[in-house]
Parts: C-alpha cells; sequence; structure tokens
C-alpha cells in the first residue's frame, strides 16, 4: 500500500532502518526511540515484544511439527475465538480482508460485523452470526479470521464457504502464536479502560477525535491535502501515526505522556486555504 510505504520511508529518511520494537515504541539505527501509534494498523495493539504469543511460536518451531497434518496445536485458535466472542464458532482463514467478508455475507443473512477490541463495548458479540478479526500479533499481517456461529441450521451453509472461496492454511506454529495472542487480548480487555487512555488527550485531542484507544482525524483541524504534512511533522516530533487518513491511529498504552512533549511545543500549523 502506497501510504505505508510513505511512512516506512520517511521513518528511513530521518532515523534509519528501525533495529528493534518493544511495546508502543520503535528503536531506529539513529538511536532514535519512536513512539507508535500506528502499531501495525491494530495488530500491534498489545504491544511490538509479542509476549506469550512468541514463546509459543518458538515452543511449536523448536518441535519440527511444521507440516500440514494435525498437531498438539491444531484447533487452538478456534477455541481461542470462541472464548473471545462468548459462543461455540467455526473459523475459516483468509489471507484478503475482502474475501473474508464475501464468505461472511454469503453464508450470514443477518450480514458480517468486524471485531474490534475496546471500539463498542454495547456489542453482544455472542449474538453476531458472523464476525471478521485480526489476531493481535505482529508479524500475521496476512490472517483474517472468519468466526461463524457454529449451529445445525448453519452446517449447509458452512460447507459453501470452502467450496466457493479460497481459504488459508495456517502452519501449527503460527496458528498457536495466533491462539495465544488472542487469549492475551482477553486479559487485556480486563486490564485496559478509559483511564488509560484519556491521560495523553491534552496532547491528542486538537488533531484527532478519540473513540476508546482508537483516533480519527479531526477534519476541520486536518484536511485531507494537509494530511500528509501533518504526518510527517509527527515524524519530525517522533511519533509514527497511522499513514492513512481515514485510518485510526491508536493511544500508545503504556507510553509516558512526555513522549508528546515535542508536538505540545510545536503544535502542526496548516496550510491557509
Amino acid at each position: 500500500m502506497k501510504e505505508i510505504d510513505f511512512l516506512s520511508n520517511e521513518i528511513y529518511r530521518r532515523y534509519g532502518s528501525v533495529t528493534r520494537a518493544r511495546g508502543p515504541f520503535l528503536y531506529t539505527a539513529k538511536n532514535q526511540r519512536l513512539v507508535d501509534m500506528f502499531q501495525e494498523n491494530g495488530r500491534a495493539i498489545l504491544g511490538w515484544g509479542g509476549g506469550t504469543a512468541f514463546t509459543m511460536l518458538k515452543n511449536a518451531l523448536s518441535r519440527g511439527a511444521t507440516g500440514s497434518y494435525h498437531t498438539d496445536f491444531s484447533h487452538r485458535l478456534n477455541k481461542a475465538v470462541s472464548t473471545l466472542l462468548g459462543s461455540e464458532r467455526k473459523i475459516y482463514v483468509f489471507s484478503d480482508k475482502k474475501n473474508a467478508m464475501e464468505a461472511g455475507l454469503g453464508v450470514c443473512e443477518n450480514g458480517t460485523s468486524v471485531y474490534r477490541p475496546w471500539s463498542d463495548a454495547s456489542v453482544d458479540w455472542t449474538s453476531v452470526s458472523a464476525v471478521i478479526l485480526e489476531p493481535p500479533l505482529p508479524w500475521t499481517s496476512g490472517i483474517y479470521i472468519l468466526a461463524v456461529e457454529d449451529s445445525l441450521d448453519m452446517e449447509i451453509r458452512l460447507s459453501k464457504i470452502q467450496d466457493t472461496f479460497r481459504t488459508s492454511y495456517l502452519p501449527s506454529p503460527i496458528e498457536a502464536a495466533a491462539a495465544r495472542s488472542i487469549y492475551n487480548l482477553i486479559q487485556a480487555l480486563k486490564e485496559r479502560e478509559e483511564k488509560d487512555w484519556f491521560i495523553y488527550d491534552k496532547a491528542l485531542i486538537p488533531y484527532w477525535e478519540r473513540r476508546g484507544p482508537y483516533l480519527y482525524i479531526r477534519q476541520e483541524a486536518i484536511s485531507r491535502d494537509d494530511f500528509p504534512k501533518f504526518l510527517c511533522h509527527c515524524l519530525d516530533c517522533g511519533i509514527v501515526i497511522n499513514p492513512l487518513y481515514s485510518g485510526a491511529s491508536i493511544v500508545p498504552f503504556g507510553a509516558d505522556r512526555g513522549v508528546f512533549t515535542k508536538l505540545i511545543k510545536n503544535p502542526f500549523k496548516p496550510s491557509d486555504n
């Protein structure tokens, strides 16, 4: 995607390559720490370290059981997704979000919803027949999970998914890591709340509208034409934001409020209309 390429190139031009990443931070070859509010478009919302999810990945790899047969790690992802949504599910993995959405719409008359943690606490996910979600795990940008209600009256329609749509196979180490990341998310949902996000409002609200941990550009503050300049201004202040104008940046959970000092002292000035 050209917007992500633009962001990557602008980071490299200023600070060199990214040498490591931890929590909500990126560390670069020029010894610069950047606060990451893009977070791989939400895949790294639990932090770049991956925690126990990457431990599960390494454990599975060490066993060498990475072929296309059932292993001790098979079906863990299905169980994790069912636990997250509070209902028994049958899951299908896709490498393309559009295909996942089409498959969901093809079997569920009530439509398909996209799951985004903390975005809408009022949704009863147990009652949503088809849900698309992305594992909160860095390094899985090509994994989209369609979780469909597992019931007898859905059996015939479910059989059409693999017959009609191109699903993907996950090697057991990736399945184990993705499953663990969802259990980590379940725990994080109990621990993160409004008090962890509003503390940054002084620096962020002039430019974004915040909904939970998600930040959407205020169009009256930053125009679409000015957005590339704003992105670069944020980078100059040590802040990485979502490169999509309509996309959501994410509040950097656990970061000190001081990471926004440069932005506060040097506010962005939009172009004259």
